[in-house]
């Protein structure tokens, strides 16, 4: 049972559709540039306060972990209360955690704060796409979830430049200062152009809660302890609390209606199948973002300076293609758009595996806008079918599994190449790309299987069916 929303059924009227659009894209942006100039700054923080590389990293993880363990909680959270209120109060907890970091005297306090900072990011990107649906019109909403996905690649292009600029005129604060004006905007456009949204009658479930994010968090951490080498009575503990911690929440779900992790959605063969086509996917694309910087410095012998440069054709090319698939996916078979595009993602990174001694700017530069082309085309088509997969009433868990299948598989694929690396010295890099191509491969056969299960227009044959 749910209360239904108060708005319009197929989106908000104009201008104010269009003020909530811009509103989640900021909101979006925010998050991806604090993560991509927060990376540039590990250096500087690390010589700040006198602490190792290894310590730094956690700035950056212990951020991520609090994100990914989070979501699901959250989205469901966004069902009963509504996603306005959690997107709101993400962005504002967010933009309050980033004056903690900025006023931050030791690392330790650095590190505390941008775990809550993290929960803040995880209450917008939790509930983002869900609050998309009920602002954009049902026809337009591939296009919706393209333009997303143009904006998140071009922050991430954007952001370690904006950070390096930052850096080279001001101290390290400054970086997370800059989000607290960027924050007050968002809140402020929020407030009085976001939709409200259906909301369910239950109660929110701690418990599910609690052994969601422990499961989900011990995943993320048994597949990083594996990447680094940790003692293997460590990660065999970290495995078996997981499962344990995984069986008691799925015998718990199994007897709610609307659950937290939702077995429901997960019932339907085009939502599970999406899930594993985007996780895929994901795991894809870190292997190769991780391994590339080791590949063109190390064994090309490019300098550190024009790493960067080789590889921002990649995101480029998403931006430019990103927007034209979504549009795509309002009138094809998203299982096509999507298995083309991984079949291209695929070609691309053994093409860079298979690099000459001595490459050309061009030789990479083709190549990477290959692997970048074929994950525009993926990503808004995949997105528009999970998300409209589920009922409108359960948007917000639908949310929530997407940005969990693309963190677990970012974690999978970053754990992969420190395996790699581990194990195979500086060729593991090389190796690492032949996997991704793999894994591609995977995600492009995973997509074609859900043919049967949509219509010809590309929708679901069983979407807005009633929830168990």
């Amino acid at each position: 049972m749910s209360r239904p929303a108060t708005e319009s059924p197929d989106g908000l009227e104009t201008p104010r559709r269009y003020w909530a659009w811009a509103t989640i894209l900021l909101g979006v942006t925010l998050a991806v540039l604090d993560s991509s100039m927060a990376n540039i700054a590990l250096p500087t923080i690390a010589s700040h306060f006198h602490a190792s590389p290894a310590v730094s990293i956690w700035i950056v993880n212990g951020y991520q972990l609090a994100i990914v363990m989070s979501l699901l909680p959250l989205a469901s959270l966004g069902e009963i209360v509504g996603y306005r209120r959690v997107y709101l109060a993400g962005v504002s907890l967010f933009m309050v955690a980033a004056v903690g970091c900025a006023f931050s005297t030791s690392l330790a306090e650095l590190t505390a704060i941008r775990i809550v900072q993290g929960l803040g990011a995880a209450g917008l990107m939790g509930v983002n796409a869900a609050l998309l649906r009920y602002t954009v019109p049902k026809a337009r909403f591939g296009t919706a979830i393209g333009v997303n996905a143009m904006v998140v690649a071009s922050s991430a292009t954007v952001g370690p430049t904006i950070g390096g600029l930052i850096l080279s005129v001001a101290d390290w604060p400054w970086l997370f200062a800059i989000h607290v004006p960027l924050g007050a905007i968002v809140v402020a456009m929020g407030w009085f152009t976001l939709p409200e949204s259906d909301r369910a009658s239950r109660r929110f479930d701690f418990v599910s809660a609690g052994l969601s994010a422990t499961s989900i968090g011990l995943v993320v951490t048994t597949i990083d302890s594996i990447g680094h080498g940790l003692a293997w009575p460590l990660v065999v503990a970290q495995a078996v609390a997981c499962v344990v911690a995984s069986t008691l929440l799925v015998r718990r779900e199994l007897r709610v209606p609307e659950p937290l992790l939702p077995l429901d959605l997960l019932a339907k063969p085009v939502f599970s199948l999406s899930i594993a086509t985007s996780t895929a996917s994901f795991v894809a694309q870190v292997l190769a973002f991780v391994s590339l910087p080791f590949t063109f410095q190390r064994i090309h012998g490019f300098p550190p300076l024009e790493v960067g440069l080789l590889m921002m054709p990649w995101p480029l090319a998403i931006a430019v293609v990103a927007p034209f698939a979504g549009r795509l996916s309002d009138r094809w078979s998203p299982a096509i758009i999507v298995s083309a595009g991984m079949t291209l993602m695929a070609t691309g990174l053994a093409a860079l595996a298979l690099l000459p001694d001595d490459p050309g700017r061009y030789d990479i530069a083709w190549r990477m806008a290959l692997c970048g082309a074929g994950f525009g085309l993926f990503q808004a088509p995949n997105n528009r079918t999970l998300i409209t997969a589920a009922p409108r009433a359960r948007s917000g868990a639908a949310s929530g599994m997407l940005g969990t299948a693309r963190l677990t598989g970012q974690a999978v694929g970053a754990a992969l190449v420190a395996l790699l690396l581990g194990r195979l010295g500086i060729q593991g890099a090389t190796w690492a790309l032949v996997l991704g191509a793999g894994f591609a491969t995977t995600s492009a056969i995973v997509s074609i299987l859900r043919l049967k299960h949509l219509s010809p227009a590309g929708e679901s044959a069983e979407q807005d069916t009633p929830t168990r």
